[in-house]
């Protein structure tokens, strides 16, 4: 569906889509551009750096995973106090790097990425997986990382107490949850957050932007779609509203909450006619 053309959604497109940007650019551009417009990116990536190099101070010859693993959790969560915010965990401020860095504290998703990248420059490969509901990280195939958690090893059972936590009994583990995941879907998963987190917080012009930015990319999402419309709906915006539910309802005829959309669309529909 078309969209109504937003200068910062398409600077966010352009620069996200740039290769000469890295992932830690990239997020930060997006905390520049959504909440901090002073943002210096340039000052934020040497922070990440002073922590690689202080790191690297006290790292013995050894260059074994193992060791490497255990020196960046010790350093990253017992030495310079990073944790999982746990007490605020929606708070949209949890998803941009500079708040992070700042306040050393953060979900699953922002803790990971500083975490890979203090990782790789003390020359320690590890991945980000799209694990469903908590971001986790892996070295090889075999060593599942929690950062959320200090770093915790994570075996089956903990992940499929993840599950369990998150959705009940509707999941059940899946191998492929451990792939990795790609930096366009990582960045996705961090506006999708800041959607929800600005929804859930009555900004829904923020919220707006966010849903703009995923359906710049991923057009034909329909849970996307559908949050568009609610959105408009909130703002009330209310021929746009119908547009995205019913192109929802078109995508999606089969979706659990059809009645609820359905339900929304007449409670539109009578406001418009009034």
């Amino acid at each position: 569906m078309s969209q109504k053309f937003d200068p910062f959604v398409a600077e966010w497109i352009s620069f996200s889509g740039d290769p000469r940007y890295n992932l830690v650019e990239k997020c930060l551009k997006l905390a520049q551009l959504l909440e901090y417009p002073n943002l210096k990116i340039q000052e934020e990536i040497e922070k990440i750096g002073k922590i690689a190099t202080s790191l690297k101070l006290v790292l013995s010859d050894v260059k074994n995973p193992t060791y490497l693993i255990s020196m960046l959790n010790e350093h990253l969560f017992q030495t310079l106090g990073f944790h999982g915010n746990t007490e605020d965990y929606y708070n949209p401020k949890n998803n941009f790097l500079n708040d992070v860095l700042e306040k050393r504290t953060g979900i699953p998703i922002t803790l990971s990425i500083i975490y890979v990248e203090v990782a790789r420059q003390i020359g320690l490969d590890l991945r980000i997986c799209g694990f469903p509901s908590h971001v986790v990280v892996k070295h090889g195939e075999d060593i599942i990382l929690d950062p959320f958690e200090g770093g915790r090893l994570l075996d089956i059972e903990d992940l499929e107490d993840i599950l369990f936590r998150n959705f009940g009994e509707e999941i059940e583990f899946e191998p492929e949850f451990l792939d990795e995941l790609p930096e366009d879907k990582i960045l996705v998963r961090i506006i999708r957050n800041l959607k929800n987190s600005y929804s859930q917080s009555y900004a829904y012009e923020k919220a707006m932007r966010c849903a703009d930015m995923i359906l710049a990319v991923e057009p034909e999402a329909p849970d996307e779609i559908r949050d568009k419309g609610i959105l408009e709906y909130r703002l009330l915006h209310n021929e746009a509203a119908l547009k995205y539910l019913n192109r929802y309802l078109e995508i999606a005829p089969e979706a659990p909450d059809v009645d609820f959309v359905l339900e929304m669309i007449r409670e539109i529909r009578e406001k418009i006619n009034q």
